[in-house]
């Protein structure tokens, strides 16, 4: 009688979740994944240019990899790179990151009474819902895991 191992696999690319089922005498290739800090420099026409703050290595990134978090991505700002086979999969996002409101409309008077939010967009792009009081040019703090308001920075 064979045993099974059933896993979930989460592929790098897709981040599609996978159940698989295997008997106990298959088996499958791991992958070398390497996390390194990067620092975002600049985009151009060919992608998104990320420098290591030690050794100064200039690294493009395919705007596919970027997209999902392209957003969230401001110069200066450092990220975590994944790397497999010496190859960039995966930019991943600290869990909050200071942003500057760019615009946002007035707030209604006489609607403070509940927690009343409104749309601003950021200097990046990202729209955020913030409370009535946020005005351009200030910095809050955004979950980079949903995109939701956390608070204003000083």
């Amino acid at each position: 009688m064979a045993s099974y191992v059933q896993m979930s696999i989460r592929s790098i690319s897709t981040k599609k979740v996978y159940n698989l089922r295997l008997t106990s005498n298959e088996s499958l290739e791991g992958v070398n994944l390497a996390r390194e800090e990067y620092e975002f420099s600049y985009i151009d026409g060919m992608g998104y240019h990320f420098m290591n703050p030690d050794t100064y290595e200039d690294i493009t990134v395919s705007p596919e990899i970027v997209e999902p978090v392209k957003d969230y991505l401001m110069e200066g700002n450092i990220y975590i790179l994944l790397f497999t086979d010496e190859t960039v999969v995966s930019v991943e996002l600290p869990a909050a990151i200071t942003m500057e409101v760019a615009e946002a409309p007035e707030g209604v008077k006489g609607d403070s009474a509940n927690n009343v939010y409104k749309s601003a967009t950021m200097t990046t792009g990202l729209v955020v819902q913030v409370p009535l009081f946020i005005k351009p040019g200030e910095k809050i703090s955004v979950k980079t895991e949903d995109g939701s308001y956390l608070g204003r920075v000083n």
